[in-house]
């Protein structure tokens, strides 16, 4: 890939990102705003405490995916790997909070993402810039399907 791909390929990548950053944000408040009404998305039904504490570790995975991105691009594959274990895979921590759901449907493709997560770590330790580039987009995948079937 000549410099001038990926730097056009990493600033999509981040704008990307922000975009969702953004989206996310303006979306809870207009969901707060418009909760009584039905999107056809699955409401998890969770208390106060329990909702945001969930956005805020989705916040957390999109800046985890934003940082692995700049990693990658500056060629530091072992740090993106970590990143990506520690902060998307399915450690003790995240295995623990995804097995309190009610939901199995939820519970299911959250470990699947987080599943998704180690594997994206994996592949990062080859430092393979298009294998890593197909297993993120595959843990993505999980944020996108997750978010159009699901909501607080």
């Amino acid at each position: 890939m000549t410099i001038k791909k990926t730097t056009l390929f990493f600033g999509f990548i981040f704008f990307i990102g922000l975009a969702l950053t953004s989206f996310a944000a303006d979306n809870e408040h207009k969901m707060n705003q418009m909760d009584h009404m039905n999107d056809g998305r699955i409401s998890l039904g969770l208390p106060a405490k329990m909702k945001m504490h969930q956005l805020a570790n989705m916040r957390s995975h999109v800046d985890a995916i934003r940082t692995i991105v700049g990693l990658m691009g500056d060629g530091d594959f072992d740090s993106a790997s970590k990143i990506a274990h520690l902060k998307l895979g399915l450690t003790p921590e995240m295995k623990k909070m995804c097995s309190m759901f009610n939901n199995d449907d939820f519970k299911k493709l959250g470990f699947a993402f987080h599943n998704s997560g180690d594997a994206l770590a994996k592949v990062l330790k080859t430092k393979d810039m298009t294998k890593s580039l197909h297993a993120l987009h595959t843990t993505m995948n999980y944020c996108v399907q997750c978010h159009a079937t699901f909501r607080q």
